[in-house]
Order: C-alpha cells, then sequence, then structure tokens
C-alpha cells in the first residue's frame, strides 16, 4: 500500500535538479565495518614496533637476569628434612577395656587428622623443640640476639608491614623463625602426617624434625596417662557413692520381703509360687493315677464278663494266681496222662477235672479281687486330686492377693541389681585406669613410620626456577608494555577515518554521474545523538521504533543501524529488518545465513532461531532471511506476532521499514514511535506527513533531515554507538 502523505508530496513542486533523490542502490556490505576506520588490530605494526624496540626487551631482561642469579647466590640456602607420622588410632588387643576388645575400631575422618596436624603446630610443643634443641641460641632463629638484622625487615617494619623484630620478645622472635620454617600436613588419602622443617644446617633440620615426631608421640602418651588419671580419680568418687546406693537399695529389698512375707525358695522364687507349683505335680500325678487304675480295673472286669483268659499284669503278678496257675498246670499235666490209660468217665479222670475247674474258679475270683482292689485305688486318687485341687485353688487366691506386693518387690530388686551392675562396671574401668596410670608406657595410638634424614641438597632456593621465572616476567612484562602502547595508538581517535573508506563503499553511496548529493540530506551524527537521548527520555513510549524515509533511497537502513547502535550503550536492543532489500543489515551481522522473518513466515525456522548479532556493538538483529522474499508475506500474522514477543523482550524493537511500500499499517503502527527521514520536506509539508503518521496510529513523530552518512558509522562516533 501507499500512505496518504505520499499523494501529499506528489502534489507538492517538483524539486530543483540540484535536490534529486538518494539512488535506489543501498550501501554493499563493506561499508557496514569500514577497514582502518574503526581502529582494526594489525599484527604486522605491533611486530614492527617489538623489533623497533627490541633494546627496551632485551637490556631489562638481561639486567633482571644477572640480578636474580647473582642473588640467588648470595642467598644463604637451606636443607629440608621430612620425618613421617602415622596415626592408626589402634592399640594393642591386650590393652583395650573389656567392653572394647570385641568391638571394631572405627575409621579416623579427615578432621581427626586435621586435627593431629594443629597438635604438631601447638605453641606448646613448639616451645619443647625450641628448649630441646636450644634454637635460641642460634643467630638462624634469633637475629636480634646476635645484632644481625636485615636492613630490608628494618625498612619493612619502620613502614608498618611487618613487625618491628626489635620490639619482639626473644621468645616471640624464635617462634616466628621455627613455624617461618616448619612445615606439617596430612598427606592426602592416607592417615599420615608429613613434618618438614628446613635450617641453614642440615643436621639441625634432620634433628629437629625427629624431635617433633618424639615429642607429638609424647605429648599424646602424657596427654593418655593424664586421661587415666583424671578418670580414676573420678571413678573413686563415683564408687564410692555407689557401694552406699547398692547398700541401701539391698537393705530396702530385705525389708520389703519381711514385710510382705514374701520369702524366697529356691530357684530364687517365692515360697508361695514354689508350693503352687508342688501341688500342681502332685493334682497332675493323682489324676493320672486315677485314671490308670480305673482303666486297669476296667480291662480285668471286662475279661471276667466275657470268660476270657485274665492276662493282665496286675493278675498275673499276683502271688496267689502264680501258685493256683501252677497247681492248675500239675493238674493239667497229670489229666493229660491219667487220660491215655483211662477213660473219661473214669472217677480218676472226674477227680482231676473237678480239682482244675476249682483252681479255675479261685483264679477268678483272685481277679475279681484285683480288679476291686484298682477300683479303691482309684477312688483314693480321685479324693486325693480333689483335696489338691482346693489347696491349690487356694494358693492361686492368696497369690492373687499378693501380686501387688510382689511387684513392689521385683521393681526394688532391679534397681538394686542396677546399682549392683553399674558398681561392677565402675569397679572394672577403676582398675583398668589405675593400671594404665602406672603403666611406664602408654600406647598413643601414633608411631614414627619414617625419620628424617640428613639432606645435602638445598631446598631454598630453587636457583634456576627463581632465574627462569624473573627473567620470563621482565621479558613478557616489556614485551606487553610496547605491545599495549602500540594498541593504544592502533584505537586511537582518528580524524581522518571518514577519508579512509574504501572505494567500494565510497562507489556504492556516491551519487549517480552528473549528479550532486545534497550536502543537507545527510543526518549530522550530532543530531541522531539527540534522537537517540529523546527515545531513552520517552522510556516505555519508545518501546517500538519505525525508521521511515519519503523516498525509497532514504538511507532507513544506516539510519535504524546507528540509532540502535546508540539506543545499545544503556538498554538492550534488536533491529528488525522489514524492508526486505537492504544489503546493509544483512553486512553487518556476525553471521548473514541466520534465519530471519521469510524464513519464519514460510515454515522453515523457528522464532528462536531468527536472533542474529551486530558485528560491532552488543544490538540484536532480525535480518530478512535466507528464504525468498515476497512482499506478500509482510501480511502474515506471524510477523505481528513476532514483533510483539520481541517488545516483551527487549527495551527497544527498531523497525526498518523503508519507505513503507506494502507494509501493513497495524504491523508498525500500534505501539510505535515514528522516525522520519523527511528528505526535501518543507515546514508545511512536514506538518502534514507528522499530522497523516499520528492519525495511522503512530505515538509520536521525530524528524531527521537526512539519513546518517555512512562514513560516520566508521567515525569515532559510531565506535562509540557501538
Amino acid at each position: 500500500m501507499r500512505w496518504k502523505f505520499w499523494r501529499a508530496e506528489e502534489a507538492r513542486e517538483p524539486p530543483a535538479p540540484a535536490a534529486a533523490a538518494l539512488p535506489t542502490k543501498q550501501a554493499p556490505a563493506s561499508i557496514a565495518v569500514p577497514a582502518g576506520a574503526m581502529g582494526d588490530l594489525d599484527l604486522r605494526q605491533v611486530w614492527n614496533a617489538l623489533m623497533r624496540k627490541k633494546a627496551w626487551i632485551i637490556v631489562p631482561t638481561a639486567i633482571v637476569a644477572a640480578l636474580s642469579f647473582a642473588a640467588v647466590n648470595t642467598m644463604t640456602p637451606r636443607y629440608k628434612s621430612e620425618a613421617r607420622i602415622l596415626i592408626d588410632g589402634g592399640e594393642n588387643v591386650f590393652l583395650r577395656p573389656n567392653a572394647e576388645r570385641a568391638e571394631e575400631r572405627g575409621e579416623l575422618d579427615a578432621e581427626a587428622i586435621t586435627s593431629q596436624v594443629q597438635i604438631i603446630l601447638s605453641r606448646d610443643l613448639a616451645l619443647q623443640i625450641i628448649r630441646k634443641n636450644k634454637l635460641g641460641d642460634r643467630p638462624e632463629f634469633d637475629s636480634v640476639k646476635q645484632g644481625r638484622v636485615s636492613p630490608l625487615r628494618a625498612m619493612l617494619a619502620q613502614l608498618g608491614i611487618v613487625r618491628d623484630p626489635l620490639k619482639l620478645s626473644p621468645e616471640e622472635r624464635v617462634l616466628e623463625a621455627y613455624y617461618d620454617r616448619l612445615t606439617a600436613y596430612a598427606v592426602e588419602k592416607s592417615r599420615v602426617i608429613a613434618i618438614e622443617f628446613q635450617s641453614s644446617d642440615p643436621e639441625l633440620a634432620a634433628r629437629v624434625a625427629n624431635s617433633i615426631a618424639e615429642g607429638y608421640l609424647a605429648m599424646q602418651q602424657a596427654a593418655r596417662q593424664n586421661q587415666a588419671r583424671s578418670a580414676g580419680q573420678w571413678l573413686e568418687g563415683e564408687i564410692e557413692d555407689l557401694r552406699k546406693k547398692v547398700t541401701d537399695a539391698e537393705a530396702r529389698v530385705e525389708n520389703f520381703r519381711s514385710r510382705a512375707n514374701l520369702f524366697v525358695g529356691n530357684n530364687n522364687t517365692t515360697l508361695s509360687n514354689q508350693q503352687m507349683a508342688e501341688l500342681n505335680t502332685q493334682l497332675s500325678n493323682a489324676r493320672a493315677q486315677k485314671a490308670d487304675a480305673e482303666s486297669k480295673a476296667r480291662l480285668i472286669r471286662g475279661m471276667l464278663q466275657s470268660g476270657r483268659p485274665i492276662e493282665a499284669s496286675e493278675v498275673l503278678n499276683s502271688e496267689m494266681v502264680r501258685r493256683l496257675s501252677e497247681q492248675r498246670a500239675t493238674l493239667q499235666g497229670l489229666l493229660a496222662e491219667q487220660s491215655a490209660t483211662l477213660l473219661g468217665n473214669h472217677p480218676r479222670i472226674r477227680e482231676l477235672r473237678a480239682q482244675i475247674s476249682e483252681l479255675d474258679r479261685q483264679l477268678r475270683d483272685e481277679a475279681a479281687r484285683v480288679s476291686r482292689s484298682l477300683e479303691n485305688d482309684a477312688r483314693i486318687a480321685g479324693a486325693r486330686a480333689e483335696s489338691m485341687s482346693a489347696s491349690l485353688d487356694q494358693l492361686k487366691k492368696q497369690a492373687t492377693s499378693t501380686n501387688a506386693q510382689d511387684v513392689q518387690l521385683r521393681a526394688l530388686e532391679r534397681e538394686a541389681r542396677a546399682q549392683r551392675e553399674l558398681l561392677e562396671s565402675y569397679l572394672a574401668r577403676f582398675r583398668e585406669a589405675t593400671t594404665r596410670e602406672n603403666l611406664d608406657t602408654t600406647p598413643s595410638g601414633a608411631r614414627i613410620i619414617s625419620h628424617a634424614i640428613v639432606s645435602n641438597v638445598p631446598a631454598f632456593p630453587k636457583k634456576l626456577p627463581i632465574v627462569l621465572i624473573a627473567t620470563l616476567a621482565t621479558l613478557m612484562l616489556s614485551a606487553g608494555s610496547i605491545v599495549t602502547a602500540e594498541l593504544l595508538k592502533m584505537t586511537a581517535p582518528r580524524s581522518d577515518a571518514g577519508a579512509r573508506l574504501p572505494a567500494a563503499a565510497a562507489a556504492a553511496t556516491a551519487p549517480p554521474p552528473g549528479r550532486e548529493e545534497p550536502p543537507e540530506f545527510s543526518a549530522p551524527i550530532s543530531e541522531l545523538e539527540r534522537v537517540a537521548a529523546e527515545l531513552r527520555a520517552l522510556g516505555a513510549g519508545a518501546r517500538k521504533i519505525t525508521v521511515i524515509g519519503v523516498e525509497p533511497s532514504a538511507g532507513t537502513s544506516l539510519t535504524a543501524l546507528a540509532l540502535a547502535r546508540l539506543l545499545v550503550r544503556d538498554a538492550s536492543v534488536v533491529l528488525v529488518d522489514l524492508s526486505m532489500v537492504s544489503a546493509t543489515i544483512k553486512a553487518v551481522m556476525a553471521d548473514p545465513s541466520v534465519p530471519g522473518l521469510s524464513d519464519l513466515v514460510q515454515g522453515t525456522a523457528s522464532f528462536g532461531e531468527l536472533i542474529g548479532k551486530d558485528r560491532m556493538s552488543r544490538v540484536q538483529i532480525v535480518g530478512a532471511g535466507t528464504g525468498r522474499v515476497d512482499t506478500g508475506m509482510l501480511q502474515s500474522p506471524r510477523l505481528a506476532m513476532t514483533v510483539d514477543a520481541l517488545m516483551r523482550v527487549y527495551d527497544h524493537v527498531i523497525l526498518d521499514a523503508g519507505s513503507l511500500d506494502d507494509i501493513p499499517e497495524q504491523l508498525v503502527a500500534p505501539n510505535a514511535h515514528a522516525v522520519l527521514i523527511a528528505t526535501e520536506l518543507d515546514t508545511r509539508m512536514r506538518e502534514v506527513v507528522r499530522n497523516e503518521l499520528l492519525g495511522a496510529g503512530f505515538r509520536g513523530v521525530t524528524m531527521l533531515d537526512g539519513p546518517v552518512d555512512p562514513s560516520m558509522l566508521g567515525q569515532p562516533g559510531g565506535r562509540a554507538a557501538a
């Protein structure tokens, strides 16, 4: 579409030939980043500067190398010796308390090992080692005593950087020198502590390192003996109190048992409980006897009634039954013998049979008597069971009445037993503590695994590393200062930067032959900075900025880019290329292949892939894209949604609308501030155009006399905008 103010422009008088319109050809990619105008890094120039000033590098480096070499050779060498201690935390199993012999010893944690290191570095141990090795008599540890304070230290003390050795006590001076030469640390991933000591005397270094290790072990042994002594003293007082408590508790138990008549019999049970147990046993036996006698009597009675032979053991074991059985057997033998010669009706045979029948009758009578005897035993056992059951019930009632008293008695017994057990454990610990206190050597839980030996190689100074470090540091500082100075020269502002534009940029922006571009058509950078300041002051009213040109060749892309670089100083800015035909926007992008609006409309790219970057500033750019550009795609609702989304993220969204050909007003006008490049418009036409834009929905309108000169982007002002 064409805006209504274009028709108003056509009604005005034609411009003079000298005021011809700008060419429609846009500036090529090279004008966006003019070489040399921005002070680009020239490595060849930096190398030439280093070669010219190599004397300023070589001479200081050689001097420092010589001085460092002389210094390390004049320093007093120090020799280092190392001793190592293993913290195992264990003891001989025979020396442990009984309660700990069956327990597994816990692993020492890192904090415990670190605590042992601090014990090695303690002041008390340091004073012992100093006195033992007479370190205070050596000038190495007390230079003031020998009148040998170094001038450097004296000067630093005057400045307050270090403590004045003259104001320190001899003990403090020796301790300071001692700790300066001592290093103790825990070896990583182990329970080993390394003790390093340095001295100008190698034998002294080894002797002091071994003395520290031995002193640490002696301190640990003394600490354990003191602990045992303190524990014994405390246990002794507690044992006396516990003895009184045990006596009182046991006396209360006996008194209560006497009052409640809760005497104890065998197996530590009360008499009533024992009686109930015995009665219960007798009752069970009586009932068993009754049942046994009744069953045996019933069996014998059944045999008598059925006429079967009596084969019960109670009958057969009777003396009478045995004699009768023997007589019957004898008669049976005679009957068999006589039957062989006599007939069955013979008197002798009949007599023998009569005698046998009489014996059978006597046997049955004896069996009946045994059965009656068993029945009598059953009745007696039943009576005894009933009597015992009554007695047991009476004891149960009696035990029920004494349960409360029995509970109280058990409570008193538990208290007395607890006091007794505590007393016995305290007595055992007291004996162990007394034994450990009296031992000449108590296990310390640590041992020396490596004694320090005399070293013949100095640990300080490391001559070669010191000389190399000093030499390389001087070399780097000298060369760095020269390179920094050269870089500052290369990046300094240049007044002739505009004259250094490449020929391609000059040709692209030059007017056609026979025509001259009016100088008033180019907006000075100061005017654009004024516009940027006005837009900043508007705040949310200038969140959306539309750059419009009166003519198709008005240079909206360069103006929008320069304005974006000015606003990005203190805000987040995104530049959207709606003109779709500008090569300038693509030329300044760090990656011209980034997808753009055409790719979004065609559906080949998402919103998150659209954002590109300006090579010379923090400005974010949404370009035309890599897809086919069609003016009809400007009608896509995706563009409006994209602009709305950008306004939620960025402080300023600058739209390069060109001359607004075929761009819908609902895309660029709502909630936007227009920046119009009013080339060749007089005052009357500017007012007409302003009213048309405000009527189209713009919040405000700012006029520019002309587009930004491409050379301005490479001048200091342009760099500042970037």
